[in-house]
């Protein structure tokens, strides 16, 4: 039999909490492990599953997209690229709102005006979104 792990142990090798790793298995993001006098006892490679939704989420999925994205793999096709094809859209936008954003700051920090409020440009732009324009629309007002 190979060694199997406690979920403590499993904690320790991949720096996730036991409460962590309890919540993703009651998910389905990491499948239910045996029960040795009933402690768990996960294989040695729920340590590489653990990192997989590490490094998802660090790119930005969320548990349930991870759980789509774990489920894909055991499904003939590629669904996977389909989740990946949305997320990337979804931050190409975030990208762009954060790029707006930016440069609206960066505007406000070269602000010759010792009040922001006294500044027109930001003024303008208040006047703007209050009108309904969007963040990037009211900065170039």
């Amino acid at each position: 039999m190979s060694e199997q792990l406690t979920i403590g142990e499993l904690a320790g090798r991949t720096g996730v909490a036991t409460s962590a790793l309890r919540y993703w298995e009651e998910l389905g993001l990491i499948p239910a492990p045996e029960r040795v006098s009933g402690q768990r006892r996960y294989p040695p490679s729920a340590a590489e599953l653990v990192a997989v939704i590490l490094l998802l989420r660090e790119v930005g999925l969320t548990l349930r997209e991870i759980r789509t994205f774990i489920a894909a793999r055991s499904q003939p096709g590629d669904g996977w690229r389909e989740l990946y094809g949305r997320k990337l859209a979804e931050l190409d936008e975030r990208i762009a709102r954060a790029q707006v954003a930016r440069t609206a700051i960066a505007h406000g920090m070269a602000c010759p005006h010792e009040n922001v409020f006294e500044c027109p440009t930001f003024t303008g732009a208040v006047r703007a979104r209050l009108a309904g324009a969007s963040l990037e629309e009211a900065h170039q007002h």
